[in-house]
């Protein structure tokens, strides 16, 4: 008996060794080819600024109460028990582009309850005397996005028809995609041994009544989003931009034949439905 155990032992040593270490996977990987548009993992042309409620911390451009433009709007959701400041450099990065971000400031966002709670809030002040943000939110160009939990929580936020376009990054399983309407990318993690690729791809398959693209990080485990969004960072900075901002320099990241995703080393596996045409 004891040689049988001795094995099991060891066999259970080397599976937990084989997942830390598929874990420790840089996500570095060989762009796809070359891109004529922006390079949307620097940063944008806005300093950044922040600020927190008990609900929501917003990212926004520090110069909002003399900008002219309005800006459209992202909530955000966080994984299993994280905030985020977990996520503030890619938050930082969207708002450097001119989004107002509005990250739901709890570790649990699987409903995106608190997601919706920052665009009543942002509602508020944007028709709210005195307030920096009066008069400069785009309430009619909000996105969803978020990571694991919180990538569920992106997908159930959209249940508000205020939510025009969504992108569940590594999205945990507690989500129903029925309640898509808008464009959606899906984005997965090439080595994420906790939201395998296949659970991603199955939200996908199930998301047929609206433009919907899959993507495969090469080399991302599931935790490549955490800091400054690593490889996902360009890829949704222009999906927003494109979709909420209706910046047409990143439509070809997506669309057309030769889009910009779909060859190369850098997105793997990558799907598009009926739906995304042009």
């Amino acid at each position: 008996m004891r040689p049988i155990l001795g094995r099991r032992l060891l066999s259970l040593v080397a599976a937990v060794a084989t997942a830390l270490a598929l874990l420790a996977v840089p996500a570095h990987a060989v762009p796809a080819r070359a891109y004529a548009g922006p390079d949307w993992d620097k940063p944008g042309p806005y300093q950044v600024s922040s600020q927190s409620d008990s609900v929501t911390t917003f990212y926004y451009p520090s110069n909002i109460g003399s900008d002219s433009a309005k800006h459209a709007v992202i909530i955000w959701g966080n994984g299993t028990f994280a905030f985020p400041v977990i996520y503030d450099g890619l938050l930082e990065h969207w708002a450097s582009h001119g989004f107002i971000v509005a990250a739901a400031n709890t570790s649990f966002s699987n409903t995106g309850l608190e997601m919706r709670t920052g665009i009543d809030t942002l509602t508020k002040w944007n028709g709210q005397n005195g307030s920096p943000f009066k008069g400069k939110v785009d309430l009619g160009n909000v996105g969803a996005a978020g990571h694991s939990q919180g990538g569920a929580g992106a997908i159930n936020a959209t249940l508000d028809p205020r939510v025009k376009t969504t992108i569940p990054i590594q999205p945990g399983p507690l989500a129903l995609p029925s309640y898509l309407h808008g464009p959606t990318l899906y984005l997965a993690g090439q080595y994420d041994v906790i939201v395998f690729p296949a659970l991603v791809q199955a939200f996908y398959d199930n998301s047929g009544h609206v433009p919907a693209i899959y993507a495969e990080l090469a080399g991302a485990t599931h935790f490549t989003t955490i800091g400054d969004g690593g490889g996902f960072r360009g890829i949704t900075t222009a999906w927003f931009a494109l979709q909420l901002q209706g910046d047409e320099r990143a439509r070809g990241l997506f669309y057309g034949q030769n889009c910009g995703i779909c060859s190369g080393s850098t997105w793997l596996n990558v799907k598009r439905n009926a739906k995304i045409t042009g």
